[in-house]
């Protein structure tokens, strides 16, 4: 694993955090000994290097968020079993993966000795991301500067997105209480999910939603989260970490390398389309390391 000194030259270009965050001498965040990592893709980082094979089909990366916080936590154990594609049903049942594999059930990872959780899931129920990203671009051409995908997601004046995260919202509730019924002295750590869409500007050629959209896809993101935070809420037994507030300025449109999230285009060498970077994971850790502490 990474020393805390290592993980912050990697972080400090990602995040606007202290230099106090990461230090070879600061002793463990609250001492946690045992991490498992739950979640979906924003989680296991597909295409980031190196990539697990347990399975392949999960894209679980060795340079993702909870690999570099493990790290920074000198964790003794470590479990990770985050996987591309998860939603919340993923929590008790297996869920299968491209080229035949199988993730099991994410909370067969949980045990009575486990002390600390983080949980990255919700962008899949109901489909919403994998529905956005699979429509919008392609409804851009026809309306360039209108909100075409907002409009094809309204039906009689309901955003039919934002309604179905309603439901996100009660599920995550659920997946907190399983995880304290497993691991009942465990710290629960509950992760939003980072922008993806600048404030202002547009960026076509990367992330290629008409102009009206961009600031859609701004507030499904910003609903999605708050649902998340308002489970935390009601579960009263886990906190919520924000990674939208420090992700501005690092969304899909950002220059010079402050991008934490790719564009349209996967790099197999780097992340899958609309996902994170290394960078990215490296900012969403240091974000996790200075709440944890």
């Amino acid at each position: 694993m990474r020393t805390a000194r290592t993980l912050f030259a990697v972080a400090s270009t990602a995040v606007l955090l202290t230099a106090s965050t990461f230090t070879a001498s600061a002793a463990p965040a609250e001492g946690y000994r045992t991490y498992v990592a739950l979640g979906d893709s924003y989680t296991s980082g597909p295409f980031i290097p190196f990539q697990r094979l347990n399975p392949l089909g999960c894209g679980r990366s060795t340079g993702n968020y909870p690999s570099v916080l493990a790290g920074a936590l000198r964790v003794r154990t470590y479990t990770d079993v985050s996987c591309g594609g998860a939603d919340t049903t993923n929590m008790t049942q297996p869920q299968a993966v491209p080229f035949g594999g199988r993730n099991p059930a994410q909370f067969t990872a949980l045990k009575v000795d486990t002390d600390l959780v983080t949980l990255g899931i919700g962008g899949n129920d109901s489909s919403v991301f994998g529905s956005i990203v699979a429509t919008c671009p392609a409804l851009r051409s026809a309306d360039p500067t209108g909100n075409p995908c907002e409009r094809h997601f309204t039906t009689n004046g309901v955003d039919t997105v934002k309604a179905a995260i309603v439901t996100t919202g009660k599920n995550v509730e659920a997946v907190l209480r399983g995880i304290h019924e497993r691991s009942p002295g465990a710290t629960v750590v509950a992760v939003g999910y980072p922008r993806i869409a600048p404030e202002t500007g547009y960026c076509p050629d990367v992330l290629p939603f008409a102009d009206g959209d961009y600031a859609w896809l701004n507030s499904v993101e910003e609903a999605l989260n708050t649902a998340i935070a308002n489970a935390v809420t009601a579960d009263g037994n886990s906190s919520y970490v924000d990674t939208w507030g420090p992700s501005a300025g690092h969304d899909a449109c950002a220059r010079d390398g402050a991008a934490w999230i790719n564009g349209q285009r996967t790099n197999v060498f780097a992340a899958a389309a609309y996902h994170p970077f290394a960078v990215g994971m490296a900012g969403m850790a240091a974000v996790l390391y200075a709440q944890l502490r």
